[in-house]
């Protein structure tokens, strides 16, 4: 776990007990990066069946705290967490984890690669399997599952011959699955970046954090994604994603989702995010929130210490400035 992460949110229970929805069944690759989190993992954890269920679970207060995915490196980025973040509920990003992530394809012991004719997984990690399902079960068809460890507890209790699943190794030992292939995962670098969700309370800056938006224009037209950059561009501020997603109101309507390097109590930040809600028909703040990687916790101190240094000077100058005269 951060060091540097801290809970965040306004429930009265107290720290130990936090309750942390997350997409189940136990098994998933959400469980797996939830339990590196110590805090969260501390308290009471809240299976669910979809990731529309964990966050609805946090934004009506039956848990304090939703646990989901919100991008792979592979697949890019988890549209149902998205689009129920920007569009569903008020639910602020209170930190990110990182998870590298192996897929394998597994079966009731006893099945052969060969045998294999349908395949249940998550649709997203069926996405970072393409090219091993196209070479090495290209006659299989691949069926939707609400998640992988549910892919591999249904076939854990099925006897349908030639049933397999692509999910965790922990769903294999889980449910009584034998490992048919290891690491079917396209890419070597695969991982995915989750994030905690609350329902109030923005994390205090770290000196290495992370700030995300949904931008609404007013309406479609010449530069305006243009000027909106603009705004970046202009103080120098680094966006770390940007998409578009569609606005639910009409086709062609969009909205920009943007990730940018940076805290809301930076006055850089805020003064942008002041001129960009002046400007736009809708601002969604998503949340300022320690950014991950392993380079993270030390990067927080360096800042914090050089904050510390510059302080002291300033504190110093102060010292030295001669009273007003009266």
């Amino acid at each position: 776990m951060d060091p540097d992460a801290r809970p965040a949110t306004g429930a009265s229970r107290s720290r130990n007990r936090l309750r942390t929805s997350f997409l189940g069944p136990a098994g998933t690759f959400t469980e797996e990066a939830l339990l590196t989190q110590g805090d969260l993992a501390a308290g009471e954890l809240v299976p669910t069946a979809s990731l529309a269920e964990a966050l609805a679970a946090a934004g009506d207060g039956r848990t304090d705290m939703a646990f989901v995915p919100i991008e792979n490196s592979i697949e890019g980025s988890v549209n149902a967490t998205l689009d129920s973040l920007v569009f569903d509920h008020d639910l602020l990003i209170q930190r990110e984890v990182i998870l590298d992530i192996h897929l394998h394809l597994m079966a009731r012991p006893g099945t052969a690669v060969a045998d294999v004719r349908k395949v249940l997984t998550f649709p997203e990690a069926a996405g970072q399997c393409r090219r091993y399902l196209s070479r090495s079960l290209p006659g299989a068809t691949v069926q939707a599952a609400s998640s992988t460890s549910d892919a591999a507890r249904h076939v854990g209790g099925s006897r349908t011959a030639g049933l397999a699943a692509i999910a965790p190794a922990l769903s294999a030992k889980l449910y009584g699955l034998a490992v048919l292939d290891s690491s079917i995962e396209d890419h070597p670098d695969n991982q995915t970046r989750f994030v905690v969700v609350a329902r109030d309370r923005i994390p205090a800056r770290t000196g290495h954090d992370r700030t995300s938006i949904a931008c609404f224009q007013h309406r479609d037209r010449p530069g305006s994604l243009h000027s909106i950059l603009g705004q970046f561009s202009a103080r120098g501020i680094n966006l770390t994603r940007l998409e578009s997603r569609p606005t639910k109101r009409a086709l062609g309507d969009y909205c920009f989702i943007i990730d940018l390097e940076g805290h809301v109590s930076d006055e850089v930040v805020a003064d942008c995010l002041r001129d960009l809600h002046a400007q736009l028909a809708d601002l969604k703040f998503l949340g300022s929130y320690p950014a991950a990687g392993d380079q993270g916790p030390a990067r927080r101190r360096r800042v914090q210490a050089s904050w510390r240094q510059a302080d002291s000077w300033i504190r110093s100058l102060h010292a030295k400035v001669q009273p007003e005269r009266r």
